[in-house]
């Protein structure tokens, strides 16, 4: 995929996952927004994006409030003229004993993860519907939208809420020539990858634990111009883990 200058805003890109899809739509040229809540972690990565020849800023985000959203789209529409690429990677865990899950944690998960994509979504749509070529929208899910441990119900619903989500977008943003599909992660690890078991990497079938920059190669394949027949879809990146049997021998 060649750059063509996109501008990519890439939600929760101060650590981790969200971090490297930024990195890497900068690498290939892209015009790139850093939006997040933690701007001390941001600015880190902005300034390594700046410093290695990177176009980018960033906009200080909450994306539980949709203002902030609505603030994030003008400012960089204000900066660039336009919007191409929405990276909803924002999110938080919750994973906590089902009866003693509050309904203040439940929607405070519920507005992290899932309700702001809604609302990226239908703000940057709203740019993106005017661009001649039209754009694309990743929304990072995770595989607990089709499995499960216990205790992780309200994480488990946003997730899977995304990935319906994402399918009803892909929907109704196609006359407009807007793409959205989703990725769901397995096991990518954002800490110190030397310190994994050798078990670890064993249980999948690639023999190796993910890395973010798995899913972040998956968001440029998938907001690249000329695969625009791949839209609706939820892109399961988990080295095979949800289709290995684990029956003991």
């Amino acid at each position: 995929m060649k750059s063509n200058e996109q501008v990519a805003i890439i939600t929760g890109a101060a650590n981790g996952i969200g971090a490297e899809i930024a990195r890497a739509f900068a690498k290939l040229g892209s015009k790139v927004i850093l939006s997040d809540i933690d701007e001390a972690a941001a600015h880190k990565v902005l300034t390594e994006i700046t410093e290695n020849g990177g176009d980018a800023f960033f906009v200080k985000t909450d994306v539980r409030h949709e203002e902030d959203i609505i603030n994030l789209m003008k400012i960089t529409t204000d900066q660039y003229g336009k919007i191409d690429i929405l990276i909803n990677n924002a999110g938080k865990g919750m994973f906590k004993p089902f009866f003693e899950l509050s309904i203040d944690e439940w929607e405070d998960t519920i507005h992290t993860n899932l309700r702001s994509v809604f609302l990226a979504s239908k703000e940057a749509a709203k740019y993106i519907k005017d661009n001649p070529n039209g754009g694309s929208i990743v929304n990072i899910a995770s595989t607990r939208a089709i499995m499960s441990e216990p205790n992780s119900e309200a994480y488990a619903a946003t997730k899977g809420g995304i990935v319906a989500l994402t399918h009803a977008l892909a929907a109704s943003l196609s006359p407009y020539h807007i793409t959205v599909n989703a990725i769901s992660p397995g096991w990518i690890e954002t800490g110190d990858y030397s310190k994994l078991k050798q078990i670890d990497h064993e249980q999948h079938f690639s023999r190796r634990v993910g890395q973010p920059i798995d899913i972040a190669k998956a968001c440029l394949y998938l907001t690249d111009p000329n695969n625009d027949f791949v839209t609706g879809i939820n892109l399961v990146i988990d080295g095979g883990m949800t289709r290995k049997m684990i029956y003991e021998e």
